[in-house]
Parts: C-alpha cells; structure tokens; sequence
C-alpha cells in the first residue's frame, strides 16, 4: 500500500524534487539528469514522484519557469527601487549573475533543451513561451522608463549582451567585469 504525504511534506518534497533537478540540470544537462538520480537523492520511490510530476519534462519545465519567476521578481525589485535607467543597468546585472549560476537558462540553442523542448507538451511549451515573454517586458513596461531606440533594438542588444555568457571562458578578463562594463556604456544608448 502506498504511502500517504502530508501537506507539509507534499510542499517539501516537490521543492527538493525541484532543486535536486535544477543541481542536476545544471551541472549534466537535461538529457544526463534521470528521474531515479532525483529520487534517489529526494529519498522517494520512482512511484512517488508522479504523485508530483507527470513526466520528467513537466518537472524540467516547473523547475525552468520557477527559476525564470524568481529572477523576474528579483529584476522587478531591483528596477523598483531605483526607477531610472541605473535601475535597470543594476537589474541586468543582477540578471547576468543568475544566469552565470544557472547555465541552463541560456543553453536554449543546445541539442539537449532542443531535446527537451521536442518532448514538452503543448501546455508546457507554452507554459514556458509565457514565461519567456514576461521577462522580455521587464525592461521595456515600466513607465517612468523611456527608450531612445526601437524597441525591437533594444531587446536584441540586451539580449546579445546576456548571451556573452556563452563566451564567458573565451574572454581575457573577468566575464561580469565585462558585462557591467557594457551595460554602464549601453545603457544611456538604450534609456533617455
């Protein structure tokens, strides 16, 4: 007979399902990180977890669109305080480090997320399509901020300046010193 969870230890288990995919994601990839590793290290059966998930990749799209949630929350904090295109500046920055702790955000080019994306269902990839474009208006919705450029332009270049991460062993120097650098000298290029 199966076991039966509390509340509590239903809420606890899914985030330590959560967080042992995110290690795992992170440090071997989508295609590397199996249910039973994450089990194991959760201390459930294989038959527990889908009491929580359905399939590996709902947990791999919870797991990415509660990352993507976090960051987003952290960046609108950020952009609050400092209502002005140095707000932004300090978010990007702050965006850039999350992605430098989470290499899985920006692996979307790789033939593991392409992997995993041919195995979402619809309602995940949209689930994650939603997520995506909310964080895209983060830095162009906010009111008291105005763009001196395209906006279209605007989301290419910060973009582009976060995707360096990709590059981040190849540079000579520190790789966030290099980012902040850019964003102190683009910054009054995108905002007025």
């Amino acid at each position: 007979m199966a076991r039966s969870f509390t509340e509590r230890e239903k809420e606890n288990i899914k985030r330590s399902l959560q967080e042992a995919c995110k290690q795992s994601w992170t440090q071997y990839g989508y295609k590397k990180t199996s249910v039973d590793a994450i089990c194991k290290q959760v201390g459930i059966s294989k038959g527990a977890f889908y009491l929580f998930y359905e399939s590996k990749e709902a947990l791999f799209c919870d797991v990415l669109c509660s990352v993507q949630e976090q960051i987003r929350n952290a960046v609108l904090e950020v952009i609050n305080k400092h209502k002005n295109k140095h707000g932004v500046a300090e978010a990007l920055k702050l965006l850039y480090q999350e992605y430098d702790k989470n290499n899985f955000l920006y692996g979307s080019d790789s033939t593991d997320f392409t992997i995993l994306l041919h195995k979402l269902s619809e309602e995940q990839a949209q689930k994650i399509q939603e997520s995506n474009d909310r964080n895209r208006q983060l830095f162009l919705s906010q009111p008291y901020l105005k763009l001196k450029v395209d906006e279209g332009l605007a989301m290419s270049v910060i973009y582009s300046c976060i995707m360096n991460i990709k590059n981040k062993d190849l540079l000579p120097y520190s790789h966030r010193e290099t980012f902040d650098f850019m964003v102190c000298h683009l910054i009054n290029s995108l905002y007025e």
